[in-house]
Protein backbone atom coordinates (compact mmCIF):
# COMPACT_ATOMS: atom_id res chain seq x y z
CA UNK A 1 0.00 0.00 0.00
CA UNK A 2 2.65 2.34 0.65
CA UNK A 3 4.17 1.55 -2.55
CA UNK A 4 1.27 2.51 -4.19
CA UNK A 5 0.88 5.96 -2.39
CA UNK A 6 4.19 6.59 -3.11
CA UNK A 7 3.83 6.40 -6.38
CA UNK A 8 0.36 7.90 -6.74
CA UNK A 9 2.69 10.84 -5.10
CA UNK A 10 5.16 10.98 -7.63
CA UNK A 11 2.54 11.18 -10.21
CA UNK A 12 0.68 13.81 -8.89
CA UNK A 13 3.92 16.11 -8.35
CA UNK A 14 5.03 15.10 -11.53
CA UNK A 15 1.47 16.76 -12.81
CA UNK A 16 1.67 20.24 -11.03
CA UNK A 17 5.43 20.61 -12.23
CA UNK A 18 3.89 19.49 -15.78
CA UNK A 19 0.91 22.15 -14.91
CA UNK A 20 3.98 25.02 -13.56
CA UNK A 21 5.34 24.31 -17.15
CA UNK A 22 2.43 25.23 -19.13
CA UNK A 23 3.44 28.03 -21.23
CA UNK A 24 -0.44 28.02 -22.52
CA UNK A 25 -0.49 30.20 -19.22
CA UNK A 26 1.38 33.05 -21.59
CA UNK A 27 -1.74 34.10 -23.42
CA UNK A 28 -1.67 34.75 -26.95
CA UNK A 29 -2.16 38.27 -28.31
CA UNK A 30 -1.56 40.27 -31.71
CA UNK A 31 -0.51 44.01 -31.42
CA UNK A 32 -1.94 45.37 -34.69
CA UNK A 33 -0.72 48.93 -35.73
CA UNK A 34 -2.23 49.89 -39.85
CA UNK A 35 -0.87 47.25 -41.89
CA UNK A 36 1.97 45.63 -39.62
CA UNK A 37 1.21 43.04 -36.93
CA UNK A 38 3.57 42.23 -33.67
CA UNK A 39 2.53 38.37 -32.31
CA UNK A 40 3.05 38.47 -28.72
CA UNK A 41 2.97 35.99 -25.54
CA UNK A 42 1.87 37.42 -21.98
CA UNK A 43 2.07 35.79 -18.66
CA UNK A 44 -0.01 37.66 -15.63
CA UNK A 45 1.17 37.18 -12.08
CA UNK A 46 -0.38 34.75 -9.96
CA UNK A 47 -3.75 35.56 -8.05
CA UNK A 48 -3.72 38.32 -10.52
CA UNK A 49 -5.25 41.79 -9.01
CA UNK A 50 -6.12 44.74 -10.81
CA UNK A 51 -5.92 47.03 -7.91
CA UNK A 52 -2.29 46.10 -7.50
CA UNK A 53 0.71 47.40 -9.30
CA UNK A 54 3.11 44.89 -10.98
CA UNK A 55 6.55 45.06 -12.63
CA UNK A 56 6.60 44.34 -16.51
CA UNK A 57 9.29 42.36 -17.65
CA UNK A 58 10.40 42.59 -21.63
CA UNK A 59 12.15 39.43 -23.11
CA UNK A 60 13.76 39.86 -26.28
CA UNK A 61 14.43 36.85 -28.31
CA UNK A 62 17.10 35.94 -30.76
CA UNK A 63 16.49 35.53 -34.58
CA UNK A 64 16.22 31.71 -34.81
CA UNK A 65 13.20 32.59 -33.01
CA UNK A 66 11.36 34.98 -35.72
CA UNK A 67 8.43 34.24 -37.10
CA UNK A 68 4.40 34.65 -36.73
CA UNK A 69 3.60 31.52 -34.93
CA UNK A 70 3.23 33.09 -31.43
CA UNK A 71 4.95 30.31 -30.21
CA UNK A 72 8.98 30.03 -31.29
CA UNK A 73 9.88 33.60 -29.17
CA UNK A 74 9.24 31.41 -25.51
CA UNK A 75 11.76 28.75 -26.50
CA UNK A 76 13.83 30.57 -24.28
CA UNK A 77 13.50 32.20 -20.89
CA UNK A 78 10.00 31.86 -20.97
CA UNK A 79 9.70 28.43 -18.47
CA UNK A 80 12.02 30.16 -15.80
CA UNK A 81 8.48 32.40 -15.20
CA UNK A 82 6.73 29.95 -15.29
CA UNK A 83 8.37 28.20 -12.03
CA UNK A 84 6.08 28.18 -8.85
CA UNK A 85 8.48 29.47 -6.56
CA UNK A 86 9.14 32.17 -8.93
CA UNK A 87 5.51 32.99 -9.75
CA UNK A 88 5.17 33.30 -5.59
CA UNK A 89 8.48 35.39 -5.08
CA UNK A 90 8.26 38.08 -7.70
CA UNK A 91 4.78 38.51 -9.19
CA UNK A 92 5.20 40.26 -12.29
CA UNK A 93 3.43 40.91 -16.01
CA UNK A 94 5.87 39.31 -18.14
CA UNK A 95 6.15 39.92 -22.18
CA UNK A 96 7.73 37.81 -24.64
CA UNK A 97 6.77 39.54 -28.45
CA UNK A 98 8.26 37.85 -31.52
CA UNK A 99 9.33 39.61 -34.19
CA UNK A 100 8.23 39.04 -37.46
CA UNK A 101 10.71 36.67 -40.04
CA UNK A 102 11.98 39.26 -42.38
CA UNK A 103 12.45 42.08 -39.37
CA UNK A 104 15.24 42.79 -36.77
CA UNK A 105 14.90 44.01 -33.20
CA UNK A 106 18.05 46.37 -33.40
CA UNK A 107 18.77 48.66 -35.98
CA UNK A 108 22.31 46.69 -37.57
CA UNK A 109 23.49 45.30 -40.54
CA UNK A 110 25.56 42.46 -41.69
CA UNK A 111 29.12 42.93 -43.63
CA UNK A 112 30.69 39.93 -45.66
CA UNK A 113 34.82 40.90 -46.23
CA UNK A 114 36.74 38.75 -49.09
CA UNK A 115 37.41 35.91 -47.13
CA UNK A 116 33.01 35.20 -46.65
CA UNK A 117 33.76 36.18 -43.08
CA UNK A 118 30.18 38.27 -41.74
CA UNK A 119 30.52 41.05 -39.31
CA UNK A 120 27.97 42.94 -37.58
CA UNK A 121 27.60 46.60 -38.03
CA UNK A 122 25.64 48.42 -35.08
CA UNK A 123 24.33 51.98 -35.94
CA UNK A 124 24.24 54.37 -33.42
CA UNK A 125 21.26 56.24 -35.30
CA UNK A 126 18.71 56.27 -38.10
CA UNK A 127 14.96 54.76 -37.77
CA UNK A 128 13.88 52.24 -35.98
CA UNK A 129 13.08 48.89 -37.68
CA UNK A 130 9.84 47.64 -37.89
CA UNK A 131 9.98 45.34 -35.18
CA UNK A 132 11.42 47.92 -32.37
CA UNK A 133 8.79 50.46 -33.63
CA UNK A 134 6.03 47.89 -33.10
CA UNK A 135 7.90 46.63 -29.94
CA UNK A 136 8.18 50.38 -28.26
CA UNK A 137 4.52 50.62 -28.88
CA UNK A 138 3.16 47.65 -27.19
CA UNK A 139 5.07 48.30 -24.50
CA UNK A 140 3.61 52.10 -23.79
CA UNK A 141 0.07 49.96 -24.53
CA UNK A 142 0.38 47.38 -21.67
CA UNK A 143 2.04 50.37 -19.23
CA UNK A 144 -1.16 51.78 -20.49
CA UNK A 145 -3.44 49.41 -20.00
CA UNK A 146 -2.36 47.19 -17.42
CA UNK A 147 -1.05 48.34 -13.31
CA UNK A 148 2.46 48.28 -14.12
CA UNK A 149 4.72 49.67 -11.20
CA UNK A 150 6.74 52.49 -13.46
CA UNK A 151 9.82 52.05 -11.27
CA UNK A 152 9.98 48.43 -12.15
CA UNK A 153 9.82 48.04 -15.96
CA UNK A 154 13.14 45.90 -17.01
CA UNK A 155 13.79 44.37 -20.11
CA UNK A 156 15.85 41.34 -21.38
CA UNK A 157 17.47 39.40 -24.38
CA UNK A 158 19.22 37.33 -26.14
CA UNK A 159 21.66 37.32 -28.82
CA UNK A 160 19.35 39.52 -31.52
CA UNK A 161 17.26 40.35 -28.47
CA UNK A 162 20.27 41.29 -26.90
CA UNK A 163 21.20 43.81 -29.25
CA UNK A 164 17.26 45.11 -29.09
CA UNK A 165 17.83 45.39 -25.39
CA UNK A 166 20.90 47.86 -26.01
CA UNK A 167 18.54 49.92 -28.31
CA UNK A 168 15.37 50.17 -26.76
CA UNK A 169 17.16 51.27 -23.52
CA UNK A 170 18.63 53.98 -26.14
CA UNK A 171 15.20 54.99 -27.36
CA UNK A 172 13.52 55.19 -24.10
CA UNK A 173 15.66 56.91 -21.64
CA UNK A 174 14.65 56.87 -17.69
CA UNK A 175 11.60 53.84 -18.79
CA UNK A 176 13.73 51.02 -17.67
CA UNK A 177 15.10 50.38 -13.99
CA UNK A 178 17.45 47.51 -14.94
CA UNK A 179 18.63 45.59 -18.16
CA UNK A 180 19.96 42.43 -19.30
CA UNK A 181 21.16 41.49 -22.71
CA UNK A 182 22.89 38.22 -23.62
CA UNK A 183 25.51 37.35 -25.97
CA UNK A 184 25.44 40.75 -28.13
CA UNK A 185 26.46 44.04 -28.30
CA UNK A 186 25.79 47.28 -29.21
CA UNK A 187 27.48 50.63 -30.56
CA UNK A 188 29.64 51.50 -27.73
CA UNK A 189 29.27 55.40 -28.65
CA UNK A 190 25.72 55.03 -27.11
CA UNK A 191 26.97 54.15 -23.98
CA UNK A 192 26.08 57.83 -22.87
CA UNK A 193 22.44 57.35 -23.67
CA UNK A 194 22.34 54.32 -21.46
CA UNK A 195 23.43 55.19 -18.11
CA UNK A 196 19.82 55.11 -16.22
CA UNK A 197 19.51 51.28 -15.72
CA UNK A 198 21.44 48.66 -14.09
CA UNK A 199 23.13 46.33 -16.21
CA UNK A 200 23.97 42.78 -15.86
CA UNK A 201 25.55 41.61 -19.36
CA UNK A 202 26.19 37.75 -20.32
CA UNK A 203 28.19 35.99 -22.83
CA UNK A 204 30.30 32.80 -23.43
CA UNK A 205 34.10 33.13 -24.20
CA UNK A 206 33.66 30.68 -27.05
CA UNK A 207 30.32 32.29 -29.01
CA UNK A 208 31.66 31.88 -32.46
CA UNK A 209 28.25 33.98 -33.74
CA UNK A 210 28.53 36.92 -31.70
CA UNK A 211 32.16 37.68 -30.51
CA UNK A 212 32.52 38.16 -26.95
CA UNK A 213 34.53 40.98 -27.52
CA UNK A 214 30.78 42.59 -28.09
CA UNK A 215 29.93 42.73 -24.77
CA UNK A 216 33.65 43.11 -22.96
CA UNK A 217 33.60 46.62 -24.84
CA UNK A 218 30.18 47.82 -24.65
CA UNK A 219 30.57 46.98 -20.62
CA UNK A 220 34.37 49.17 -20.79
CA UNK A 221 32.01 51.68 -22.78
CA UNK A 222 28.91 51.29 -20.11
CA UNK A 223 31.39 51.65 -17.16
CA UNK A 224 33.35 54.94 -18.65
CA UNK A 225 29.91 56.97 -18.98
CA UNK A 226 29.43 56.00 -15.34
CA UNK A 227 26.60 53.21 -15.98
CA UNK A 228 26.28 50.81 -12.64
CA UNK A 229 26.55 47.65 -14.55
CA UNK A 230 28.29 44.07 -14.44
CA UNK A 231 29.56 41.31 -16.64
CA UNK A 232 29.31 37.55 -16.29
CA UNK A 233 31.56 35.33 -19.15
CA UNK A 234 31.21 31.38 -18.79
CA UNK A 235 34.42 30.16 -20.35
CA UNK A 236 33.90 27.27 -22.87
CA UNK A 237 30.08 28.25 -23.80
CA UNK A 238 29.49 29.00 -27.47
CA UNK A 239 26.16 31.25 -28.41
CA UNK A 240 23.60 29.67 -26.01
CA UNK A 241 24.74 31.47 -23.10
CA UNK A 242 21.53 32.12 -23.05
CA UNK A 243 21.08 29.01 -20.73
CA UNK A 244 23.86 29.66 -18.75
CA UNK A 245 22.61 33.05 -17.94
CA UNK A 246 18.59 32.21 -17.17
CA UNK A 247 20.20 29.56 -14.54
CA UNK A 248 21.93 32.14 -12.65
CA UNK A 249 20.20 31.11 -9.14
CA UNK A 250 20.61 35.57 -8.20
CA UNK A 251 19.19 37.09 -11.74
CA UNK A 252 15.89 37.36 -10.98
CA UNK A 253 16.22 38.43 -7.52
CA UNK A 254 18.81 40.80 -8.74
CA UNK A 255 16.24 42.13 -11.34
CA UNK A 256 13.85 42.77 -9.04
CA UNK A 257 15.85 44.64 -6.46
CA UNK A 258 16.19 47.50 -9.17
CA UNK A 259 14.08 50.15 -8.84
CA UNK A 260 13.64 53.68 -10.40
Amino acid sequence: MKTICSLWYLLLCFTVSLQAQDKSLYKKELFIVNNDTLPYRILLPLNYDASKKYPLVLLLHGAGERGNDNESQLVHGANLFLRDSIRQNYPAIVVFPQCPAKSFWANSSFQQDTAGKWSIIFHADGEPTIAMDLAQQLLKKIIREYPVNKKQVYVGGLSMGGMGTFEIVRRNPGLFAAAFPICSGAEPSTATKLTKPKWWVFHGDADAVVPVAFSQTMVAALQKAGADVKLSIYPGVNHNSWDNAFAEPTLLSWLFAQHQ
